[in-house]
């Protein structure tokens, strides 16, 4: 059934659900959102990807309709509940994206947070069908579905939606104040009010950033440009209003927010918008990752047992046969091309640090990673001695070769490295195996001067990052990681390995790296 068919179906549904409804008119706009905006929009993200959803859609609509047709009955819970697993339903789905991709491309991750915050609406309108003690009056518990309806589904949907067609600096900083924002209203709400000005002040720079953006966007044809900027601008109408409600401004109060919202948001925000996009709906820019992974997966144990069973005989002196798959070696100090080369031939002594900030958590792991054995990094900073060997491995990549790490006889580090390459570019493919999973390095090598910079940074088409492989899902973690090598002298290097999380720092590990006696280049 084609999207026209199905919008002609669900507009006569709400009509005649109109026409015959029993409840106060502001409800309506509650109404047209669960069966008119919700499952267009809806339409316009799974297409023809999910059909189990109609087993759910259906009776959730169908729910809808009883209630707002009917007086109280002892089957309005029932029927809330029905459309509350719908909404479930839709959040599982919308992880279910997020699981398979991972933290990149935020625009396909503004989409998965309206489906996945669809269920917190879902949730308000049980409680306020099933006359929950929420701690708010009714109407306000009303009114907070409504929000998660609109502001938390629909909003980040389109924002996605834009994302897909201009996605800048600006865009990032948007969407991510768009995303953040319904949970800083929901607590300043419930315990803060001075919290939900700010909230307000934030929707306020996300809502006209999209307007801005909105403007430089290259939309296919004007009229769904005119459309969209219809849409975002009735927010950035409405935005004002609720700030003036937020700071208790006493001419602005409920009675007047549901007219006023009433008109703008679900008109002009939600119908223009849902119209606009429906013009022309963006596709993806999601490819999904084509590199070779590592088939080792850990127990609840990795140390040294991860190899029994997949080791060979062969050897390797370093990390690389080669160093010119990555870089041009002539252009690079002598000692760090010899050093990957010819790794058994160097001491490695660490300094671990752990930044003030995450000190409590990497307590905790420590904890955890003694037993593991894996990324069992000391708490203290002082320096220690690294010893290991290279080890060849066989796990579904070419020439992978697992090097172990020690201090003392406490298993640091268990790497398996190999490469690939995409698109003329080589990578240094990194796995950690893991509990049922393994943690995926992939860096891109780049000369810094006289330095050698590794980086899980790259551009968006770029294989670099850092991944957790589970059964067949490849999820991109929100960490980053950048190590950079430099020689001091002849036979002596310094390296800092730096790890980020949503770009914020919180390990650092420096290495004083010495060529052993006895051994010549």
């Amino acid at each position: 059934m084609t999207f026209k068919r199905i919008a002609l179906l669900h507009i006569i549904l709400f009509l005649t659900v109109m026409f015959f409804s029993v409840t106060p008119w502001y409800f309506l706009m509650l109404t047209v959102a669960q069966l008119l905006f919700v499952p267009l929009t809806l339409q316009l993200i799974l297409k023809k990807e999910n059909r189990l959803y109609h087993y759910f859609a259906i009776p959730a609509f169908v729910a809808v309709s009883i209630l707002q047709t009917t007086t109280n009955t002892q089957f309005d819970i029932l029927l809330a509940a029905i459309y509350l697993l719908f909404t479930f339903v839709i959040a599982l789905y919308g992880f279910g994206r997020f699981i398979r991709r991972g933290f990149v491309h935020l625009e396909e991750f503004s989409i998965d947070v309206g489906l996945m915050y669809l269920f917190i609406g879902g949730m308000w309108f049980f409680a306020h069908i099933a006359e929950i003690d929420t701690g708010f009056s009714p109407i306000i518990t009303w009114l907070t579905g409504i929000h998660f309806h609109y502001s938390s589904f629909l909003l980040p949907v389109f924002v996605g939606f834009l994302g897909r067609l201009y996605k800048t600096t600006l865009y990032k900083i948007v969407c991510t104040i768009i995303l953040i924002s319904p949970i800083i209203v929901a607590i300043g709400i419930t315990f803060f009010p001075w919290i939900e000005v700010i909230s307000v002040l934030l929707y306020i720079f996300g809502i006209y950033g999209l307007i801005y953006l909105a403007f430089k966007a290259p939309f296919p044809n004007n009229l769904q440009k005119l459309l969209v900027l219809i849409s975002f601008g009735a927010l950035g109408i409405t935005i004002i209003f609720s700030l003036l409600y937020a700071a208790r401004v006493p001419t602005v109060n409920i009675d007047f927010m549901l007219r006023f919202h009433g008109f703008f948001n679900c008109v002009l925000f939600a119908f223009c918008g849902l119209i606009g996009w429906a013009l022309s709906t963006p596709a993806s820019n999601e490819k999904g990752w084509g590199f070779p992974l590592s088939n080792i997966r850990g127990k609840h144990i990795i140390g040294e047992h991860i190899l029994t069973k997949s080791s060979r005989t062969q050897t390797y002196k370093g990390l690389v046969d080669d160093m010119s798959i990555y870089v041009k070696k002539e252009s690079l100090p002598s000692t760090i091309v010899h050093f990957y080369e010819n790794t058994i031939q160097y001491k490695l002594y660490s300094e671990v640090r752990w930044h003030n900030w995450f000190k409590p958590f990497a307590a905790v792991y420590r904890i955890i990673s003694k037993k593991v054995q894996q990324l069992n990094l000391p708490f203290s900073n002082k320096q220690m001695e690294m010893t290991g060997d290279i080890i060849a491995i066989e796990d579904g990549r070419i020439k992978t070769r697992a090097w172990v790490r020690k201090i003392d006889k406490d298993v640091i580090f268990v790497a398996l490295y190999s490469s690939h390459q995409t698109n003329d570019q080589s990578y240094m493919n990194i796995a950690l195996p893991l509990p049922w999973s393994s943690m995926i390095g992939i860096l891109e090598l780049h000369r810094r001067g006289e330095k050698l910079l590794l980086t899980s940074k790259g551009t968006v088409e770029s294989d670099a990052g850092i991944y957790l492989a589970v059964s067949k899902y490849v999820f991109k973690l929100p960490l980053q990681e950048q190590f950079i090598i430099e020689e001091i002298k002849e036979g002596q290097l310094r390296a800092k390995h730096q790890m980020r999380i949503f770009s914020i720092r919180f390990l650092t590990i420096n290495y004083a790296i010495t060529l052993k006696n006895g051994f010549g280049k």
